[in-house]
């Protein structure tokens, strides 16, 4: 084991250390009192099963540096197939089924997979939709296999048998790790390739910004990010939920497993905490024991984090961490210092503070630019509290797109001291403090003929509204290179419609206090925003553009 540097090699060494602390805690149904029921993993029943899953795979010829698409539901079976892939060396083949058909059709048609790994209803698509059907050539299926080839993940466990000279793949820091396809919900979903460094890197990161020890309990709301659990030694428990509908969940559930497992970590995208946090100040609701509650997908309102922290015991904290799929984590700031400090700024219109860059991850902002830029200059950084694009640079930056040699030229810039720097798409600034302020996404700036416009510092004073639930800043076409600026409007669900001219007059009334804003003089209000599937906190402001545009 001595020298190889991969994602799974933890999972033995914690094995060892605690073999029967549960590793996995998965719901299965209800029992006759209606208490939900759960099957659990040791570590040590965990880290047999993975290896056996890898023993199996190897005889099957899915084995080191195979492209594999993993189409399996958050489960027991889940977790053992990934971190068998990873001691085998295979290379999971990750894609949000949320992106849709045609989405789905396109990123395995990039990723050129040699192998499928999926439940039976992956399979079914599969066949049906014609993925990956030019280089696919190995298949298990996890559950009833019907007509099609392959294996059963039965099979390829009983195939395994008992090696005890096997050992897992002898990866370095270098290898492909993975292919994570990006949510897409900024354009199209890119295939994002992780190296088992990247990987590493990113697990020791987290563990150092947020004192994660050995023993604690976690409850991942985002399947992806509780496998980082096993590498730090936590307990998973897989929450009995929708993925898909995040901002859909059961708070009920939430507060019932954070109370029987005595869970100490949470993670949860904004739209997740917001319902939460809803449900708690209704409700009277406290989640006892939770030392932190970890955010990501989009930046978390000042108001939701005031709900959560509500929620949870004095010491506890709502942190969230800043980065991409690219690129995580870049940075990380704590509910004490929003609620204290940035949260008022953020409300005059400064944008949305992220924080500190986290250590050997280096930032800095360079000017806007929409071309390949090839290599990395002093000159294209711009001075404190300047808007510019976002650049990251250090261990957890993914070096590439997989088959997208365009996209990495848009989003890689090789710096001649040594190594490369990541555009994040992001437009914000550093202040000087060294701390990043978010003011969105490099391509949902609005440019008008007074100027740019950036979501973040203008949807930041309109959301102060009691009545408003969000702002989106939308723009809509108003001669060669320009467009006009709409702001969209959700309204909060118990705003009477009586209210909503009052509402978008108040609304007005602030566009005019503040000179970024008095150019705003169309506001529509908005069913509902469009958001992403993964996080459904990401707004979809391209779409709600269009719909502006047919509004006006």
């Amino acid at each position: 084991m001595d020298g190889i540097i991969n994602i799974a090699a933890v999972l033995p060494r914690m094995a060892q250390q605690q073999p029967d602390v549960a590793a996995i805690h998965y719901p299965t149904g209800r029992g006759v009192d209606g208490r939900r029921v759960y099957h659990s993993w040791s570590y040590r029943q965990l880290d047999e099963a993975s290896s056996r899953i890898a023993r199996g795979l190897e005889k099957v010829g899915i084995g080191r540096g195979v492209r594999t698409v993993l189409m399996v539901p958050p489960s027991l079976e889940f977790f053992a197939l990934t971190f068998g892939m990873f001691k085998a060396g295979v290379v999971p083949v990750v894609v949000d089924p949320g992106i849709g058909i045609k989405n789905l059709g396109v990123c395995l048609a990039e990723a050129q997979p040699q192998a499928f790994v999926g439940i039976t209803k992956a399979h079914v698509a599969r066949i049906l939709f014609g993925w990956g059907k030019a280089t696919l050539e190995k298949f298990v299926t996890v559950g009833r296999r019907l007509l099609w080839r392959g294996h059963t993940l039965e099979e390829v466990k009983r195939l395994a048998g008992d090696d005890p000279q096997w050992s897992m793949a002898s990866t370095s820091a270098e290898d492909v790790a993975a292919i994570l396809f990006t949510s897409g919900s900024t354009g199209v979903p890119k295939g994002v390739v992780y190296t088992h460094g990247n990987f590493v890197t990113q697990v020791d990161a987290i563990k150092e910004m947020y004192d994660i020890r050995p023993g604690e309990v976690d409850l991942p709301t985002f399947p992806m990010f509780g496998l980082f659990d096993p590498a730090m030694g936590m307990t998973t428990v897989i929450p009995d939920m929708d993925f898909t509908r995040p901002a859909a969940v059961d708070p009920a559930m939430i507060e019932e497993a954070v109370r029987r497992f005595g869970v100490t970590t949470m993670f949860g995208s904004p739209a997740l905490l917001d319902t939460v946090g809803r449900y708690g100040e209704a409700h009277g609701s406290r989640l006892p024991g939770l030392k932190r509650v970890i955010s990501a997908g989009a930046p978390v309102p000042a108001s939701v984090m005031r709900k959560m922290v509500a929620m949870l015991d004095d010491d506890a904290q709502v942190v969230t961490p800043y980065g991409a799929t690219e690129s995580l984590p870049v940075a990380t700031i704590s509910s004490r210092v929003v609620l204290v400090e940035t949260g008022a700024k953020t409300d005059a219109g400064a944008g949305t503070c992220v924080g500190h860059p986290v250590r050997q991850t280096e930032v800095c902002i360079i000017r806007i630019d929409d071309a390949p830029l090839a290599t990395f200059s002093p000159d294209l950084t711009l001075p404190c509290g300047e808007i510019g694009e976002i650049c990251v640079k250090g261990p957890v930056v993914t070096r590439s797109y997989f088959n997208r040699d365009q996209s990495t030229a848009l989003a890689k810039l090789q710096d001649p001291a040594g190594g490369f720097w990541h555009r994040m798409g992001d437009l914000g600034y550093l202040d000087e403090q060294g701390r990043i302020w978010f003011c969105g996404r490099k391509s949902h700036r609005v440019i008008t003929a007074n100027g740019t416009l950036y979501t973040e510092p203008v949807e930041g004073v309109f959301n102060v509204h009691p009545q408003v639930k969000r702002t989106a800043l939308a723009g809509v076409p108003a001669g060669p290179a320009q467009q006009r600026p709409v702001l969209c409007v959700e309204l909060e669900p118990d705003c009477p419609s009586t209210s909503h001219q009052a509402v978008l007059a108040a609304l007005r009334e602030i566009a005019g206090k503040h000179a970024h804003t008095r150019a705003i003089d169309s506001f529509l209000i908005h069913p509902g925003f469009p958001v992403d599937i993964r996080h459904n906190a990401k707004i979809d402001r391209t779409a709600l553009g269009h719909w502006a545009q047919g509004k006006l």
